[in-house]
């Protein structure tokens, strides 16, 4: 087999036709993302605005404990007496033990802090006047604060302001991603399952002139190569089918024309090889060419013995074993039926047990089918280990090929074509197996 492994399994990919692309639509994620990002800003926006109006509320009590303080420091330091407060809410207090019960152990726990939350929903401001020690301003400001108790309105009225926000966003956004969206839906919807060669031409022209229109102008580019490149096989493929028919029908049609005119001498060796070499390379090539032009029809498949089909194989490739001291083993589970295609098991049996009689100089070769799978062994020198990973690619071969290295490029691309599997190993020696279902 063209080589040697270490352990591979090769799976084919099976041939599958595009029957329509499945994206997401572009134009909803434009929408949502948009939804999000206008449901992030207001949500941050709400909280910025709720703590600075908490700390405006606060930054008003705070002046107005200062500038109290102020005035009682001032008529003591001038009547040496503490006068009463100007405001009722605000109460002077000489010692700590003395504050109002419900922020007193608090203040002692944290001497720096100034605001509190007292009982009862009362609230507090404490100052400690700065000059004199011991002598403390508090403001029982719960009467003053207008934040606070609306603060369960207010985290309401943000609430349905945002979702309003995002109502608003959802109708831009919607009017937005459906005209952003449209060219490149448009786009999509002209390429998506249609074969190149029925694509407009000059179809890009229709596009905007943004990166849209260059991705158009792209794709029209890339499509004209592919039809290019499909016109030149297509023609490759239908020349090469006449000129390599051709002189097989000839030398088919002077094997027959030899025979009857030397009827006596019909059992020539070197006739019948001639006759079979012409018979297996007309249907090489049409095995090639189906795959070539990836025809796939059940028209032409139908139940075949493949027993005969792996004797006539060991027949064809028995000039590779010659004075070789190798013992080949047919298992009788083999005499079952195979739903395929004649010319393509022809071809896949030519090239694997052609390899195994190539590459192994003594031993043994084993064919057999279980649960129809095909399992040629061999106990050959297996598949190189540089080459392993690489093994089914075209033109890649080990050291002591002979060959041109497409052997077993040719047996995978007939299994991907017919959707066998195809597992390849090498311990001792090298193993195939192909499943046919």
């Amino acid at each position: 087999m063209a080589n040697n492994n270490r352990n591979k399994n090769n799976q084919p990919q099976a041939h599958q036709q595009n029957q329509g692309i499945k994206f997401h639509s572009l134009s909803k994620r434009i929408v949502s993302q948009f939804c999000l990002f206008t449901l992030f800003i207001s949500m941050v926006w709400g909280m910025f605005s709720f703590i600075l109006m908490y700390n405006i509320e606060d930054e008003f009590i705070e002046r107005e404990v200062r500038v109290e303080a102020q005035y009682l420091q001032q008529a003591y330091d001038q009547n040496n007496r503490w006068p009463t407060p100007r405001v009722s809410y605000m109460q002077l207090y000489f010692s700590k033990n003395t504050l109002p019960e419900d922020i007193k152990q608090r203040y002692i726990a944290e001497p720096k802090r100034k605001e509190f939350s007292g009982d009862n929903g009362r609230h507090y401001h404490l100052l400690a006047l700065p000059k004199t020690e011991n002598t403390y301003l508090v403001a029982e400001v719960s009467e003053m604060l207008l934040v606070r108790p609306i603060t369960e309105g207010l985290l309401k009225f943000m609430l349905i302001s945002a979702l309003i926000l995002v109502l608003f966003a959802f109708i831009i956004a919607w009017q937005l991603g459906r005209k952003t969206a449209r060219p490149l839906k448009q786009l999509a919807d002209l390429v998506n399952g249609v074969a190149p060669e029925n694509i407009p031409d000059k179809f890009a022209q229709q596009f905007p002139n943004n990166e849209i229109g260059i991705l158009a102008q792209t794709l029209e580019s890339a499509m004209t190569r592919i039809n290019q490149s499909l016109l030149r096989e297509k023609c490759f493929t239908r020349d090469v089918s006449h000129e390599l028919r051709t002189p097989v029908a000839i030398i088919k049609n002077a094997v027959e024309v030899y025979r009857n005119q030397h009827s006596a001498d019909g059992n020539n060796p070197i006739i019948n090889r001639i006759s079979q070499a012409s018979t297996q390379m007309e249907q090489t090539v049409t095995t090639l060419l189906t795959l070539a032009r990836e025809e796939h029809t059940e028209a032409d498949k139908k139940h075949i013995k493949i027993l005969p089909l792996i004797e006539q194989s060991i027949i064809d490739q028995n000039h590779l074993i010659n004075n070789k001291p190798i013992q080949v083993t047919v298992n009788d589970n083999c005499d079952v039926e195979i739903y395929a295609q004649s010319g393509m098991l022809t071809v896949l049996l030519d090239n694997l047990i052609g390899n195994a009689f190539q590459y192994t100089q003594a031993g043994r070769v084993t064919i057999e089918i279980r649960n129809k799978t095909l399992i040629i062994a061999d106990t050959g020198p297996g598949i190189e280990p540089s080459i392993s990973d690489k093994i089914t690619e075209p033109a890649v071969k080990g050291s002591q090929s002979t060959g041109y290295g497409f052997g077993l490029s040719i047996v995978k691309r007939l299994c991907e074509h017919q959707h066998w599997l195809l597992v390849l190993s090498s311990e001792q020696g090298t193993k195939i197996s192909i499943t046919f279902e």
